[in-house]
């Protein structure tokens, strides 16, 4: 996974977690992630220095708005691609995972003509 992937994911998952609460902590990213704290907190950081997370002093994570942009953006490419692939007759499971990949590699015009695409079916 590259530096860009890598950012886009944690950017993704405290998005999704911050719609579930409005205390998301590096631990919960942790959990949701699978991944070990010390390598969460090290990520967070790098968003940090990037002015793409806010972590306030009690330890809650915020996206700036420029963080908020671009995990709304990944995550919408998730849920787009997801639901085009089980349409499509791939599981759940599959689909998800296939989506998940892609979606940090597609490009602007190919993701628009997708979504154009799956708007007649809706």
């Amino acid at each position: 996974m590259d530096s860009r992937e890598s950012a886009e994911m944690y950017l993704e998952t405290i998005y999704i977690l911050s719609q579930k609460s409005d205390a998301v902590r590096k631990i919960d990213v942790s959990r949701y992630m699978g991944y070990a704290k010390p390598s969460v907190t090290r990520a967070i950081g790098l968003l940090e220095k990037r002015g793409l997370v806010n972590v306030d002093d009690s330890g809650i994570l915020k996206l700036s708005k420029e963080g908020e942009q671009q995990a709304k953006r990944i995550y919408e490419r998730h849920t787009v691609l997801t639901k085009m692939f089980m349409n499509l007759g791939v599981d759940e499971e599959t689909a998800t995972e296939d989506a998940c990949r892609i979606e940090h590699y597609i490009s602007e015009t190919t993701f628009d003509a997708i979504k154009k695409h799956m708007a007649k079916y809706e």
